[in-house]
């Protein structure tokens, strides 16, 4: 049973860089054919992609690319997010998760972590 476990702070200011880290359990990370991805829920909206790790190589929705970055630590089989000049519109549940397909066939969920942007 794979599980996905986010972490992070909860609270950050204005301008600030967002540092969020998904700790995976159950599967390695460098398996191949599986996209490593974050995703995010703003309140009162619906999902939206960010990004993934697929093979080494990370993809960005063209919306996050600017300001996303997603890196992976192996050795503790680990992915991150770090997403820079936070404003309070990026406050929202964060998701790291698992797709089996591009086309965004998640198999594993974290829980979430609530991230509010604020002063």
């Amino acid at each position: 049973q794979v599980q996905l476990q986010e972490s992070g702070p909860g609270l950050v200011k204005p301008s600030q860089t967002l540092s969020l880290t998904c700790t995976v359990s159950g599967g390695s990370i460098t398996t191949n054919n599986y996209y490593w991805s974050w995703i995010r829920q703003p309140p009162g909206k619906g999902l939206q992609w960010m990004g993934a790790l697929y093979s080494g190589s990370t993809y960005y929705s063209p919306s996050f690319k600017s300001r996303a970055s997603i890196s992976r630590d192996t050795s503790k089989n680990q992915f991150t997010l770090q997403l820079s000049s936070v404003t309070p519109e990026d406050t929202a549940v964060y998701y790291c998760a698992r797709a089996t397909s591009w086309e965004g066939e998640y198999d594993y969920w974290g829980r979430g972590t609530q991230v509010i942007v604020s002063s």
